[in-house]
């Protein structure tokens, strides 16, 4: 068996009915003025999940997203034939912790960037267990498209998580477990799923990868 312990946790889940534009307004607070302008709707819920969450230079992260900032993409390919490069730079996958990292000025040992789809938390979690330091951020988290959602290249809600874990059981909030075993695999939970399932504090289980997975609660 190979475990990871959550030492602190915050999800970030929309509002009912709340707008990108509403988000962007509620959040504005919790960052500088001046990165404020060139972080996007995904960056800005990262940095709100990742708020309060000290990171260290021994630190790694490992991040998670199908689609990553596809608002910055939907404008990006809207700017044509005059394409935008700020917009380019904000629309690649990896750009919403590196907003945050990059307006902290703070240094971490590795980033691990995962892009997926059905098995995503899954590829995730693999490399949450068999990243060496002794502290590692899961982030996840996606923003919603408009025009691109409706042929399925965006995500058609938005959120984020943050979870800090380490392999210390002693006053963890949950313990996510990975037992190898032979079966066929089931459905692995979306990364949305996941999310809410962390913020409901629920359990979740599931067969993959050679193993089977649990997210367990005391």
């Amino acid at each position: 068996m190979t475990e990871r312990f959550v030492r602190s946790l915050r999800v970030e889940l929309p509002f009912p009915g709340e707008t990108v534009v509403e988000a962007r307004t509620r959040l504005a607070d919790r960052f500088p003025r001046t990165a404020l302008r060139r972080m996007t709707h995904l960056g800005l819920l990262v940095g709100a999940a990742l708020d309060g969450m000290a990171l260290e230079l021994n630190d790694a992260v490992v991040y998670a997203s199908t689609f990553a900032e596809a608002r910055a993409l939907e404008d990006y390919l809207l700017s044509f034939p005059l394409a935008s490069p700020s917009l380019f730079q904000t629309s690649i996958h990896p750009s919403a912790p590196q907003q945050v990292l990059i307006g902290r000025q703070q240094p971490i040992c590795r980033l691990w960037p995962h892009a997926g789809g059905p098995r995503l938390v899954e590829q995730a979690l693999l490399t949450l267990m068999v990243e060496p330091a002794a502290r590692v951020a899961l982030v996840g988290g996606e923003e919603q498209g408009t025009w691109l959602a409706e042929h399925n290249a965006a995500s058609p809600v938005s959120f984020a998580f943050a979870a800090m874990t380490t392999r210390e059981a002693s006053g963890a909030l949950c313990r996510v477990a990975f037992t190898p075993a032979p079966g066929a695999d089931r459905a692995c939970p979306s990364l949305e799923e996941f999310a809410r399932s962390l913020s409901e504090r629920r359990a979740l289980s599931w067969q993959g990868a050679g193993g089977s997975w649990a997210v367990e609660w005391p």
